[in-house]
């Protein structure tokens, strides 16, 4: 049975947009052997619907960290669909990657403060990459995304 991942990417920026890429890459990739079912999307927080996210069987959110807060794009997905995934999507697995300028804190805070209101299910540590840009980043955001495809897959999540 075919599973579903969706990435919810803000991309303000052409490294964002890198992050959002190595993510859907990885998985893409994961995708490619035989034995894989994994369907994998990725949105952009304003593109997303109450029913895309109600419809994927696991969930990343990349967000940047604006004036200490998650971006004001990411804020919009949750203050327009909130209360219909509330109830409705308890257990979801979640990861999240944070594009942070500062320390990526409170970013962190409120993402896991309502991933735990909408009783989803972190399956690992949130990612902040802060700081300068690094290359690196994006091999991070592509481990993450491809250990939720892998976990998805087997059964896991």
């Amino acid at each position: 049975m075919s599973k579903t991942l969706l990435i919810i990417a803000h991309t303000p920026s052409p490294n964002t947009a890198a992050l959002a890429k190595a993510g859907l890459d990885a998985c893409l990739g994961y995708d490619g052997y035989d034995h894989c079912e994994i369907k994998t999307r990725c949105l952009s927080p304003f593109d997303v619907t109450s029913p895309d996210l109600l419809a994927a069987d696991a969930v990343i959110i990349g967000t940047t960290e604006n004036i200490g807060y998650m971006a004001g794009a990411t804020k919009d997905m949750f203050d327009r669909c909130y209360n219909d995934w509330l109830g409705n999507s308890d257990a979801k697995p979640v990861a999240i990657y944070i594009r942070a300028g500062l320390d990526g804190t409170a970013t962190k805070r409120a993402l896991t403060s309502i991933c735990g209101s909408l009783k989803w299910r972190l399956v690992a540590e949130p990612v902040i990459l802060h700081g300068d840009w690094n290359d690196a980043f994006c091999k991070e955001v592509g481990d993450l995304c491809l250990g939720l495809a892998a976990g998805l897959d087997a059964g896991i999540f």
